[in-house]
C-alpha cells in the first residue's frame, strides 16, 4: 500500500494534466503549425510581390503555396481549444436545465 501524498495535487493542476492526457504534445504542435502557416504565408506574400514587379512566378509553385497555407491554417484551426471539450458535461448539464 502507497503512502498518502502530504500535499494533494491542486484541481486546477489535476484538469490540466488530464488535458494534456487526452491531448498530448497539444503545445508543440500548435508551434508547428503556427511555424509553418506563417512560413506558407510568407513564401505566398514573396510571389505575389514578384508577380506585382514583372518576374514570372510559375504557376505550380503558386499553387503549392496557397495550399500549404490552407492545409496549416486548417490543421492550426482543427487543434483548437473549445471550452466544451475541456467540459464536456457542463455544456449538456446547463441546457438539460433550462429545458426542464
Amino acid at each position: 500500500m502507497a503512502p498518502p501524498s502530504p500535499h494533494p495535487l491542486d484541481p486546477q493542476r489535476k484538469a490540466k494534466l488530464q488535458q494534456e492526457l487526452r491531448t498530448p504534445w497539444r503545445s508543440l504542435r500548435r508551434a508547428l503549425w503556427i511555424a509553418l502557416e506563417a512560413s506558407a504565408a510568407l513564401g505566398l506574400v514573396i510571389m505575389a510581390l514578384r508577380l506585382v514587379g514583372g518576374e514570372a512566378v510559375r504557376l505550380n509553385d503558386a499553387l503549392i503555396q496557397v495550399g500549404a497555407v490552407v492545409l496549416f491554417g486548417y490543421l492550426l484551426w482543427k487543434d483548437r481549444s473549445a471550452k466544451t471539450e475541456a467540459n464536456p458535461g457542463q455544456a449538456r448539464d446547463s441546457t438539460s436545465r433550462k429545458m426542464s
